[in-house]
């Protein structure tokens, strides 16, 4: 779509707005009629430790998620000379899980608590338990339960549960709803009634029966809905949050807020059975559609759902470049004391790529890259940690590959019960996310991790708000009956370009060979995480 057109398409309002609040990025994408980004804003934010709560304010959420839309729309303006005022459909998504409580005057009551905390241990043992489905510690549920053990005051006064996507959704279209993906990251989806699963929400009521809550689950959740349903419309007041300079027109329809794992499904076409996805950045998770349900409940594995509501087996791992990335500073910094101004897409580019030259189990070199606790390896905190013994080969290219490597490894071992224990049938893996971003080189050590080809598209780097968008766009152009499976098969990715990667034998022989001693050495993380204490 040439110039003019797209300038056309933006005026009469054809475009399609998708606005995702990861971990360190709130992005917003516009795309045309196409599908194809056209524009984009994006603010940089960072989650805060305070008192023992890894948290963002109500001021972070909307100065950052206000400061991304300026910034596309400037870019808009700057591009097309088109004054961005109406849209074809908004999509809603952010980083999953968590705890949002609100009273009934719509205040929330305790700092939000992020997916990054591993507070709730109790609580999701006991739920796990009383359910016989695993419930992840980040869980909306769990945190909720803890909170109940805990005896916290607010939890009598609760009105509303809410992730960070369906609070967005509630204070912009004035509707209580999330999307069945967003939802089963809250509490235990049933596919078959594409509902929260009753069976549960009974056993969680008789829980908490003797607490005397005025309250019962089904109350305070948001409504289930799938892709493609009508999510409400833009509020005057929700155009106002959205738009600091007054020119959004309300009445825009917003499809299901989901969360970033199902965007991550819709952005990399991994939405039909036998498909699946890894997304790597802050965060680390591999969703892989299921055919049949696994054998038994493996507290490794979160079930969760597509945002069409079919199963989905999800390995996620709370960390994954944030260490990566600080040593990566620590060599731009080195270079600056040097005075050598330092490009950091190129340094990037030529760290990742000496990785590639390092031996295959990375010389005996070992680190741990736990900023935050890793329930997969039954971490409650983490301390990054680097680890090598006097007869380790201590190179650049060692060092590179051992925290590239690091970066997947507790992945690798959640997925290795998927594709090993459970043989699970996988027919394409899409990689997507800041770790790919180097071309061929997370690719590579992805490979290795599962032993299976992967692939990377073009559109690796657009993520989640792109994924939204084509959410929205779904919801508002599909054809009657049209899956979304369909959808984006037909309309979307027909033509686009995708790179296809084999493992190497001997990358996935080094990686097998430096889990093992990863998991061996696992006491060593136990003993850093005992003994330096956060201040």
């Amino acid at each position: 779509m040439d110039q003019e057109k797209t300038a056309a398409c933006i005026r009469d309002g054809k475009a399609v707005l998708g606005i995702e609040l990861g971990s360190t990025r709130i992005k917003a994408v516009l795309i045309d009629e196409n599908h194809t980004p056209i524009a984009s804003g994006d603010h940089a934010w960072e989650n805060r430790l305070e008192n023992g709560i890894w948290t963002y304010s109500l001021e972070d959420i909307w100065g950052g998620l206000q400061d991304s839309y300026a910034r596309l729309v400037l870019d808009v303006e700057k591009k097309y000379g088109v004054v961005l005022t109406e849209l074809k459909a908004i999509g809603i998504s952010a980083m999953m899980h968590g705890y949002m409580a609100f009273d009934e005057k719509g205040e929330l009551m305790v700092p939000f608590r992020t997916w990054r905390n591993t507070i709730t241990e109790e609580a999701a043992a006991k739920l796990s338990e009383a359910f016989d489905f695993n419930v992840p510690q980040r869980w909306s549920i769990a945190h909720l339960y803890q909170a109940v053990l805990n005896g916290e005051e607010h939890v009598g006064r609760i009105s509303y549960l809410s992730t960070l996507a369906c609070y967005l959704q509630w204070k912009l279209t004035g509707q209580r709803v999330a999307g069945i993906g967003e939802a089963s990251g809250m509490f235990p989806i049933d596919s078959e009634t594409m509902d929260y699963d009753a069976r549960m929400l009974d056993r969680f009521d008789e829980l908490v029966a003797d607490r005397g809550f005025s309250w019962k689950i089904r109350e305070i959740l948001p409504k289930v809905l799938v892709a493609g349903e009508d999510a409400g419309c833009l509020t005057k007041e929700g155009a106002a949050l959205l738009d600091v300079y007054g020119r959004l027109k309300p009445g825009i329809p917003l499809c299901p807020p989901e969360g970033d794992a199902g965007t991550g499904m819709a952005a990399t076409r991994s939405v039909a059975k036998r498909t699946g996805n890894v997304s790597a950045g802050t965060s680390v998770f591999a969703m892989i559609v299921l055919e049949k349900a696994l054998s038994k409940v493996y507290p490794e594995i979160d079930m969760v759902t597509t945002p069409s509501g079919d199963p989905v087996a999800m390995v996620h791992c709370n960390n994954c470049t944030s260490d990566l990335n600080a040593w990566v500073n620590l060599f731009r910094e080195f270079a600056e004391s040097f005075g050598v101004d330092v490009d950091m897409n190129r340094l990037f580019s030529v760290l990742y790529n000496k990785a590639l030259e390092g031996e295959k189990d990375c010389g005996g070199l070992i680190a741990y890259n736990y900023y935050s606790g890793e329930p997969v390896t039954g971490f409650e905190e983490g301390r990054p940690l680097f680890l090598r013994r006097p007869d380790s080969r201590l190179s650049l290219a060692n060092f590179m590959r051992t925290h590239l490597y690091a970066s997947l490894a507790t992945l690798k071992i959640g997925l290795d019960i998927l594709l090993k224990q459970e043989d699970v049938k996988i027919d394409s893996i899409t990689g997507h996310g800041g770790l790919f971003k180097t071309k061929g080189v997370g690719q590579s050590i992805l490979a290795a991790a599962m032993n299976a080809p992967i692939s990377v598209m073009e559109t690796a780097g657009e993520g989640g708000a792109w994924g939204v968008a084509l959410l929205a766009a779904y919801m508002a152009k599909k054809e009657p009956g049209q899956s979304l499976s369909e959808y984006l098969d037909t309309r979307v990715f027909t033509g686009m370009n995708a790179e296809t990667m084999e493992p190497d034998p001997a990358d996935v022989a080094g990686f097998d060979a430096y889990t093992a001693q990863y998991k061996a050495s696992l006491a060593a993380e136990r003993g850093a995480v005992d003994t330096l204490k956060l201040s």
